[in-house]
């Protein structure tokens, strides 16, 4: 794109995924441009490390639940303004959204209002094929392209007369699968007639409370049939303290980790794994590790899913094949005696392991690993936009 000046792209991300998401956009944005671009907007530590001054810290929008949510309304009315007379005062050449849709749509919304004719895109649909069915009836509204990590995604919006594109999913960007077992065994002194597991109850406390008890007595039974075996908890910083308490109980023999390269080296080590539903099992799949998912969440909880969730399966590899490949544990199923069972029949390695092994590959495809990234992609459909402004 010959333009004698550099683009000019308004970035807005709410919360930590968007902030991850957005900083691979920056990255892949400078090479694709050859850094002829400037970035300006809201966003949290990664995308700062790229170079964005964020208009305002991102932790004022970290709010969870209603009754959080009431008191702080008007903060939240006054950084939606501060960012539309932003957007208005940089006049950028695109407006992209990134990921939480509820702040999202508030600051398209306004911004729409406003009749600037700049392309305004939001990247990561809403789980509208899980739930909120009308929300993709009226996205068109506000956005004029959106960018989806999954390929079933756009077919939601299409009909509905607003521009799709499937770009992939970051997790397969991830360092997972250059995970270094050999590392992990030598750093934490697991000699190699050790025998891994990965257990990894969630990453909100809610999760860890309910989940690990649960894993752990799994933990348990398995290494009452075979004593070669430790474990190891990749966690985060939210919840390690958590963990570490938790697990100070046990005896057995367990490795808590919470750096990200030790996370990906403990992996690549893992015989197998259990595991809370979420992106971490996209991780698992991608990193070809047999797993089985255990979730559970309060009845009540329980009954609203029941209720709105219009999917078949929870787990993401299960949704994108259309068939269950990784066994999904949830609520009474959820329980030490199932998760140990299905271990030991993935570590016999017959039909279930041949199945998962097979089912990996595809999903591995299916997310566009081996192309380009999701990124490179995100970018070519931005540039699209832009160039087609310009026209």
């Amino acid at each position: 794109m010959n333009m004698n000046r550099k683009l000019k792209i308004y970035l807005v991300a709410g919360e930590p995924s968007g902030d991850a998401l957005g900083s691979r956009f920056m990255k892949a944005m400078r090479n694709k441009t050859e850094d002829n671009v400037e970035f300006f907007g809201v966003g949290g530590e990664s995308m700062e490390k790229q170079g964005l001054k964020s208009l305002f810290d991102i932790s004022d929008l970290a709010i969870m639940g209603l009754a959080e949510v009431i008191p702080s309304i008007p903060k939240v009315l006054r950084r939606i303004r501060e960012t539309v007379n932003d957007i208005v005062r940089v006049q950028p050449d695109v407006v992209i959204t990134i990921d939480s849709w509820s702040f999202a749509s508030r600051v398209q919304k306004a911004l729409r209002k406003k009749h600037l004719g700049i392309p305004q895109v939001h990247y990561v649909a809403p789980q509208v094929w899980a739930w909120k069915k009308k929300r993709a009836r009226t996205m068109y509204k506000y956005v004029d392209h959106l960018l989806t990590l999954l390929p079933q995604e756009p077919k939601y919006f299409t009909p509905y007369g607003l521009e799709t594109t499937f770009v992939g999913h970051p997790v397969i960007e991830s360092n997972v699968v250059k995970g270094k077992g050999g590392e992990f065994r030598k750093k934490f002194g697991i000699g190699e007639d050790r025998r891994i597991m990965a257990v990894l109850p969630g990453s909100r406390h809610n999760e860890v409370a309910k989940l690990l008890p649960v894993f752990l007595e799994a933990a348990q039974k398995i290494y009452d049939e075979d004593n070669h075996f430790c474990f190891v908890i990749p966690t985060v910083k939210t919840v390690a303290q958590r963990v570490k308490n938790m697990v100070a109980q046990s005896k057995l023999p367990i490795v808590v980790v919470e750096d990200e390269a030790d996370r990906h080296n403990a992996f690549n080590a893992a015989e197998i794994a259990v595991a809370a539903s979420g992106t971490v099992a996209l991780e698992l799949a991608i990193a070809n590790i047999p797993h089985v998912i255990a979730y559970k969440v309060s009845p009540f909880s329980a009954m609203l899913a029941r209720r709105f969730l219009h999917i078949q399966f929870v787990n993401l590899s299960n949704i994108l094949l259309g068939r269950e490949i990784i066994p999904e544990l949830l609520q009474e199923r959820c329980v030490s005696g199932n998760i140990k069972n299905y271990m030991l029949d993935l570590l016999d390695k017959g039909d279930l392991y041949e199945k998962q092994m097979d089912g990996f590959e595809k999903v591995r495809k299916i997310l566009g690993m081996g192309r380009q990234t999701p990124s490179e992609n995100a970018c070519d459909a931005i540039l699209g936009i832009i160039a087609e402004k310009h026209k």
